[in-house]
C-alpha cells in the first residue's frame, strides 16, 4: 500500500469536509503541519470544529483558517497569542471549548487508544464540570471526560518510512503522537522520507499503523512565536 502523496492537497483530497471535527498537532508553532493547514485553507472546507492545543498565531498556523473564516469551534488548552481568536471569540463568531492541557491530550490518547472516556479531577468545582458526570472514588470526586475521535488528524514529524512508522524531533514531538493516535485518518506531514527498514526500532516513536497518509515537507518554516534574547553582560 503507497502512503506517499505527491503534495499536502492530494493527501486531504477526498477526505476533507465541511463540518468536519479534526485534530491537529503541535505546541504554539512547535511541530505543526504547516503545509497540510495551508492545504486545508486552500481546501475552501468550512465549519470546522478543530482540537489543537493552540490556535497558532495570527497570519501563520491555524491563525490563517481563522482569518478565512473556516474554524467555527476550537477544542483547546491556550489560545492567547492569537488577536483574531480573541476578536472572533467575543463578538460571538466563534465556539470555544476551554479544555486542561493535561486533560486534552489523555481525551486524545483515550481516543486512540479506544477508551469512550474516563474519570479525572482535573476540573472539578469549576466550569469545566459544567453539565458532566461527577462520580466519588475512595472519598474523592473525579468529572468524567469523553475521549476525542477525529475524522481527520493533520500531524507533523520529523521523518517517516513508506510504511509510515514515524520518528519525531525533541519538542516538536508534543501532542502530536496523540493527534495521530485519535484519527480515524491520519495525515502526517514529514521533512525526511526513507526506506522501510532504514530506521532502526529504537529509533520509531509510533509504529505505520496510526499514518494512513504522508507527504513530504523538506523545508518547513518552523516560526517562532516569541524570539527573547538576553542582553549581554556588561564587561
Amino acid at each position: 500500500m503507497n502512503k506517499i502523496y505527491p503534495s499536502a492537497a492530494a493527501a486531504l483530497q477526498g477526505i476533507v469536509r465541511d463540518g468536519q471535527l479534526l485534530a491537529v498537532g503541535g505546541f504554539g508553532l512547535c511541530g505543526i503541519p504547516e503545509a497540510l493547514i495551508d492545504a486545508l485553507r486552500d481546501s475552501g472546507v468550512k465549519g470546522l470544529t478543530v482540537i489543537s492545543n493552540n490556535a497558532g498565531v495570527d497570519g501563520f498556523g491555524l491563525g490563517k483558517l481563522l482569518e478565512t473564516r473556516q474554524i467555527k469551534r476550537m477544542i483547546s488548552s491556550y489560545v492567547g497569542e492569537n488577536k483574531e481568536f480573541e476578536r472572533q471569540y467575543l463578538a460571538g463568531e466563534l465556539e470555544l471549548e476551554f479544555t486542561p492541557q493535561g486533560t486534552l491530550a489523555e481525551k486524545l490518547r483515550a481516543g486512540g487508544a479506544g477508551i469512550p472516556a474516563f474519570f479525572t479531577k482535573t476540573g472539578v468545582g469549576t466550569l469545566v464540570a459544567e453539565g458532566k458526570e461527577l462520580r466519588e472514588f475512595d472519598g474523592e470526586t473525579y468529572v468524567m471526560e469523553r475521549s476525542l475521535v477525529p475524522e481527520v488528524s493533520l500531524v507533523k514529524a520529523w521523518r517517516a518510512d513508506r510504511s509510515g512508522n514515524l520518528q519525531f524531533r525533541y519538542t516538536a514531538r508534543n501532542f502530536n503522537p496523540a493527534v495521530a493516535m485519535a484519527g480515524r485518518i491520519t495525515v502526517v506531514e514529514v521533512e525526511e522520507i526513507v526506506e522501510t527498514g532504514a530506521m532502526v526500532p529504537d529509533q520509531i516513536h509510533l509504529p505505520g499503523i496510526y499514518a494512513h497518509r504522508l507527504v513530504l515537507n523538506a523545508k518547513p518554516e518552523k516560526r517562532i512565536e516569541k524570539r527573547t534574547i538576553r542582553e549581554k553582560a556588561a564587561a
